[in-house]
């Protein structure tokens, strides 16, 4: 059995906040049937690259689900939304606040046909205080949230992260608040509303920033390739390009010196005898190691590293991440077939689980490719489905 089998879930989201949460509730076993708007079905099925008119984006993250496409506005359609919720277990869904009432598939709503439900909502700015009305994007989570104003060089234009980490953040609470939740319904049989907001779901990380700014009114700004506290602990230029360089502790300074460099004069350098001196004197450090790291390649400077037991690594492309040895040996790159852009890769499993492994049973669905299979197992006759369809309520 896979970790969460026998669960079933209802997916009422789209791009990529939802669809994130529910692709790892798939993977991790449970079933989910993504409930998609007729008219084109999840807005990322419009986002390219594409391969034979499929989207990749959308193909990314929705592995391991069904797709059945209902007219939530139509009182046929939404009565199936209903028959489907007495069954389920857990709803996402990430509409704008109010949405879900008006279309009368709120919690309220599905908590009288079925009290043990979990519903989990995700929005910008949650479902109460003076933005939640508001729509959420990641981008103006990243600005509002301050992460922007510490990322970048100091006094250069202020820069977003690489990736969507605020949405995908969301997913990522939004997971663990289910779990939560399900634990706690396996208790008590009692379901409940989890409320998830993409602006707040990223503060918790802030640890050490907050530890600085709460004692001292420190406010954290960019560090661009340093760290906050630990120097070196950063990008280092070395002859061939850059690698990083972790000296997190005074130990593994010693060692970065006397071993990897050969160079324990720094040792007694009184610039950089403590990490806050070298924290103070980073500029003048970065100067003097990048003097020593220019005489070999990168390569040259990892295995000493290695040997020493230094933190370090490359600052690979993408492409090469991809190609990683380490990530191919641990499974982080699988492969599935898509019945229309056909042999396709896509990411693997962080975790490994030593008696559930995870496993790709899916690939992303077509529109509303599972729309008869699920209503038959709602035990709907094909007549009973072709009336259905006349009615409006599913394409």
């Amino acid at each position: 059995m896979l970790p969460l089998e026998g669960i079933k879930v209802l997916d009422v989201s789209q791009i990529m906040a939802g669809p994130y949460c529910t692709m790892v509730l798939g993977d991790m076993g449970a079933e989910v049937v993504k409930v998609e708007k007729a008219n084109g079905g999840d807005d990322s099925r419009q986002m390219g690259p594409y391969v034979n008119d499929e989207s990749t984006c959308f193909a990314q993250i929705n592995r391991n689900k069904k797709s059945i496409s209902l007219n939530l506005k139509n009182e046929s359609g939404r009565e199936i939304f209903y028959r489907l919720a007495r069954e389920a277990d857990v709803v996402v869904e990430n509409y704008r606040p109010g949405v879900t009432r008006s279309l009368g598939i709120d919690y309220e709503s599905l908590k009288k046909l079925n009290p043990g439900i979990i519903y989990c909502s995700i929005s910008g700015y949650g479902q109460t205080g003076p933005y939640h009305r508001k729509g959420g994007f990641d981008l103006v989570a990243q600005g509002l949230s301050g992460l922007m104003s510490m990322t970048g060089e100091p006094g250069r234009r202020p820069l977003k992260t690489g990736v969507a980490v605020y949405d995908i953040g969301a997913g990522i609470t939004a997971i663990y608040s289910i779990l939560a939740a399900y634990i706690h319904r396996q208790k008590t049989g009692e379901g409940q509303h989890l409320d998830v907001s993409i602006a707040e779901c990223g503060l918790p990380w802030f640890t050490w920033e907050a530890a600085a700014y709460f004692a001292e009114g420190r406010v954290p700004s960019a560090t661009g390739w340093r760290h906050r506290v630990s120097a070196p602990y950063q990008a280092m230029r070395v002859r061939d390009g850059y690698m990083v360089l972790g000296c997190a502790n005074q130990r593994t300074w010693e060692r970065f010196c006397s071993e990897v460099i050969e160079r324990p004069d720094l040792l007694e350098d009184p610039r950089f005898l403590t990490n806050l001196d070298r924290g103070t004197n980073v500029e003048a450090l970065e100067e003097v190691l990048e003097g020593i790291l220019a005489d070999h390649d990168r390569a040259f400077w990892l295995q000493r590293c290695d040997q020493a037991g230094v933190p370090a690594g490359p600052i690979n492309d993408f492409d090469q991440a991809m190609h990683d040895e380490h990530y191919l040996a641990r499974g982080m790159v699988q492969e599935m077939d898509h019945p229309v852009m056909g042999r396709m890769k896509t990411i693997g499993f962080p975790t490994k689980f030593s008696a559930t492994p995870l496993e790709i049973r899916m690939p992303a669905p077509l529109l509303a490719q599972h729309t008869d299979e699920v209503l038959q197992d709602l035990g709907m006759s094909d007549a009973e489905i072709d009336e259905l369809r006349r009615q409006g309520g599913v394409c």
